[in-house]
């Protein structure tokens, strides 16, 4: 077993258990963990997004979370998180990181979306992908390099140990403030997966606000 399947499998077995599904007032339900996971987003109140380029459900979001993201209230950060549950997906979870690294994430971002699920883009062909790159000014080679940076992969590791840890089974899943989880299922829609992150903020909200 090498280690990029070793790492992934242990971050699935150390994953902790979740509680059962709740209602979100009114809207979808959510989950929440036993053992909370620690965020990146200091003094606000985070949401984040588990998504995976290849998954379809993920690229139709996208264009509610142009418009949802914006609108959020002021001490709310989103952020998006790879998903990797295999191999595969930790392959264009580098991708992602590679783009960030490179400063390129968000001007290509949803282009890559484009790329895969309109244009047919095969994002684990090398040519394929190589040639994507230099048609939106990207140079191959320093592309892969970065990709296998010690940076890039480190991110890679710490999304697929925070995909075990999250109890998460597919995308798109959001996560606010490293306790709940939404998945697909439980929003019921893409509207309705939202309309509970929302709720969910809310209710975290309170329960900060009652503790001052």
């Amino acid at each position: 077993m090498d280690k990029l399947r070793r790492s992934l499998v242990v971050a699935i077995a150390l994953s902790p258990l979740a509680a059962r599904a709740q209602p979100a007032g009114g809207t979808g339900a959510y989950t929440a963990l036993e053992n909370p996971l620690p965020t990146e987003s200091p003094g606000k109140i985070e949401i984040a997004e588990f998504f995976w380029y290849g998954c379809i459900h993920c690229y139709n979001l996208e264009p509610l979370l142009e418009k949802w993201v914006p609108a959020l209230p002021a001490d709310i950060q989103f952020r998006r998180i790879p998903a990797v549950f295999n191999e595969r997906w930790a392959h264009d979870a580098t991708i992602y990181y590679a783009f960030e690294a490179q400063g390129v994430l968000d001007k290509l971002h949803r282009p890559f979306f484009d790329a895969i699920h309109r244009d047919r883009l095969k994002s684990d062909n090398p040519a394929a992908l190589a040639e994507w790159l230099t048609k939106n000014g990207l140079e191959p080679k320093k592309f892969d390099a970065t990709m296998k940076s010690f940076g890039v992969q480190s991110k890679m590791k710490r999304a697929a140990q925070l995909t075990g840890a999250s109890r998460i089974d597919g995308t798109p899943a959001l996560m606010v403030q490293g306790r709940y989880t939404i998945s697909a299922e439980q929003g019921k829609t893409r509207e309705g997966l939202l309309a509970t992150a929302d709720a969910v903020a809310g209710m975290v909200r309170k329960s900060l606000a009652s503790r001052k």
